[in-house]
């Protein structure tokens, strides 16, 4: 059997090898439905992703919708940006928001996944995963209509209840102390279900005689949840937080739904600043420049991100 499947693997390698010295014409044509495939994936991308790409120049230029002409001034735009107090209090903000949503979306998501599959009963587990994932596809909008009538400080659930304790009810979406916490807790709740899926198809790789193996050796259900499942789901685990780790500085829906000016200092991120200073104040040069440098600090952390995954697991998964 084994030298059927060596027999079969070095085949497969000179396959590949002879594909590799045909020319490429002859490979465009051969596997011309498969690019053919490709084409709208490409045309899509293209339209919205690489053409805007262009509009980086008017970082460097002094643009308004009332110029005739975008004016050259080099990086005049990012000497004002980074002399801007309010740009260094977003950047802050963006960094402590985003980096504590990472840590309890990871905790959260793959104790829940955990959780999840040592339920037993098919059914039951069916409807918890419906359950948790229902909160994912309601509008950022929506949840921000429920949650500031539940945070309500004079007719909201959670002060009624504060309330009949014999406490005073507070503001919480409007108060600098309570702002970020509801905020994490309610991302929290819309995003957990979502982010349990990839961690739930990780945990139907884990080899589960290693399992029974270790039950026969008498090991607790905790401990082989900590020596054998969380080391087989170890690599997706990397991999989400690379991805996150991507978008860290990219939060801007659930902070400008729930942002209001009492909270500004706390609330304020680098998106809702590019949007501020770019749509309401009409700064486009000062804008793109603010996106520019948080594109180039995205991909800078996502660098050293799978430079220490490379390092500690041998590989990265960008290369």
């Amino acid at each position: 059997m084994s030298s059927r499947n060596n027999k079969a693997v070095s085949s497969n390698d000179k396959m590949i090898l002879s594909n590799k010295d045909k020319p490429l014409s002859v490979r465009l044509y051969k596997y011309r439905w498969m690019y053919l495939m490709y084409l709208p994936v490409f045309i899509v991308l293209l339209i919205f992703e690489y053409i805007p790409m262009v509009g980086i120049v008017i970082g460097f230029c002094n643009y308004t919708p009332f110029t005739t002409k975008p004016e050259f001034i080099g990086l005049k735009n990012f000497q004002v940006l980074f002399g801007s107090e309010l740009f260094w209090r977003s950047f802050k903000n963006t960094l402590i928001i985003s980096s504590v949503n990472i840590v309890l979306s990871l905790t959260t998501c793959v104790g829940l996944a955990l959780l999840i599959d040592e339920i037993k009963t098919v059914w039951f587990r069916k409807i918890v995963q419906s359950i948790i994932y229902i909160p994912h596809f309601i509008s950022w909008v929506v949840v921000a209509s429920i949650f500031t009538m539940i945070l309500s400080p004079t007719s909201g659930l959670i002060n009624g209840f504060i309330e009949k304790l014999g406490g005073d009810s507070i503001y919480f979406l409007a108060d600098e102390k309570w702002w970020r916490p509801m905020l994490w807790i309610i991302e929290r709740w819309k995003g957990i279900g979502w982010g349990t899926i990839v961690y739930m198809a990780a945990l139907t790789g884990v080899d589960q005689e290693m399992h029974e193996a270790a039950t026969i050796d008498g090991a607790n259900r905790w401990q082989r949840v900590m020596y054998i499942t969380v080391p087989a789901i170890s690599p997706t685990i990397l991999v989400v937080f690379i991805m996150d780790l991507a978008k860290v500085l990219n939060i801007f829906e659930p902070v400008w739904v729930l942002q209001n000016a009492a909270v500004l200092s706390v609330s304020d991120v680098i998106g809702t600043y590019v949007y501020r200073i770019g749509i309401t104040n009409a700064q486009y040069g000062m804008s793109t420049a603010a996106g520019l440098f948080r594109s180039v600090i995205s991909v800078v952390l996502v660098t050293l991100a799978n430079r220490a995954s490379r390092k500690i697991r041998g590989e990265g998964i960008l290369s």
